[in-house]
């Protein structure tokens, strides 16, 4: 279906307005405002912000470059060629290449008048500031995307929930029809959530750290300890008390997936459930002992899983989390 997203009807209404703008002031070459417009507005205000100074800073350059050598030198198409080997690598010297293309039309329009005079400069610049203050004002509205995020977020709980449920299961009766498709999803679910919160982040002039960003992050290296888990499971070939204790506590575990809770009453309860281990009598058969050693495997996976979220630290000022 047919959908026009809204970067394209702000570019469409920016160029339109920066358009009209030039052209109710008569300025000479007025659609270039559209242009420029055009070419600011971009995916967010932290981008446009930043393309938008390099493009003003390359006009400048572009205009002082135009201005002596096609004064100098001569208006012909080998001083156009001569001007660009020069302004090309003093744009990428000091990194504000993005205003290349923008530069190019105004060092155009200048070869195109045959001189440079004062009411052409000041022409020039007011089609780069208009062009500019309607790409920054469009801009200025981003969509919020914290709901999305928000709802990802509950989602990869849901499937962290339901990984540690069959997990129980498994340990505690050697058996599950789970196809183990929550891992796979939360893997994809992480990769476009950080991809989301980096891009929110970037909407945000003033602010250099997003608490979305920093959960899925803590989340994916929960994720890796989780993919460590599933090997261990299948080399526990018996049923044993310590099975059944562990797997208690993963069914406990699980339902203990939100942003609400803390991970130091788990951490105890970890700690309490390795001190029972120790003192329990020492295993009989090797079959036994394997199976054991698979299970402190498992419980000190489970222990650098939860020290990951003991660690997480969302800022307070934008943190719902606890």
């Amino acid at each position: 279906m047919f959908r026009i997203g809204y970067r394209t009807i702000k570019t469409a209404l920016g160029a339109a307005i920066a358009i009209g703008i030039a052209q109710a002031f008569q300025l000479d070459f007025f659609a270039s405002a559209g242009i420029i417009t055009i070419l600011c507005i971009q995916k967010t205000r932290r981008k446009s912000f930043q393309m938008s100074w390099a493009r003003f800073l390359a006009c400048i350059i572009g205009l002082l470059y135009a201005g002596l050598l096609f004064e100098y030198i001569a208006y012909h198409p080998i001083t156009v060629g001569v001007l660009l080997l020069l302004f090309i690598p003093t744009t990428l010297l000091l990194k504000i290449q993005a205003g290349i293309v923008t530069s190019s039309v105004i060092i155009l329009h200048i070869y195109t008048s045959g001189q440079v005079t004062l009411n052409l400069i000041l022409n020039e610049l007011a089609l780069i500031s208009i062009g500019i203050f309607c790409a920054l004002l469009m801009n200025a509205y981003m969509p919020s995307v914290e709901t999305k995020l928000s709802k990802m977020q509950q989602q990869l709980e849901r499937n962290f929930s339901k990984i540690f449920q069959e997990f129980s299961v498994y340990v505690k009766t050697g058996q599950s029809t789970w196809s183990g498709k929550e891992i796979t999803n939360s893997a994809t679910l992480l990769e476009e959530a950080q991809t989301i919160a980096a891009q929110n982040l970037e909407n945000h002039l003033l602010r250099y750290d997003d608490q979305y960003y920093h959960y899925f992050k803590m989340r994916e290296k929960q994720l890796e300890i989780i993919e460590r888990m599933m090997p261990l499971l299948t080399t526990i070939e018996i049923q044993l008390k310590q099975g059944e204790m562990v797997a208690d506590y993963m069914k406990e575990l699980s339902e203990g997936v939100n942003p609400g809770n803390t991970s130091s009453k788990y951490v105890e309860k970890l700690d309490h459930l390795k001190k029972i281990f120790k003192n329990m009598p020492l295993p009989e058969t090797r079959e036994e002992f394997e199976a054991r050693s698979a299970l402190m495997h498992l419980v000190y996976e489970i222990n650098e899983y939860l020290l990951i979220k003991q660690q997480f630290k969302p800022i307070k000022k934008y943190s719902i989390f606890r």
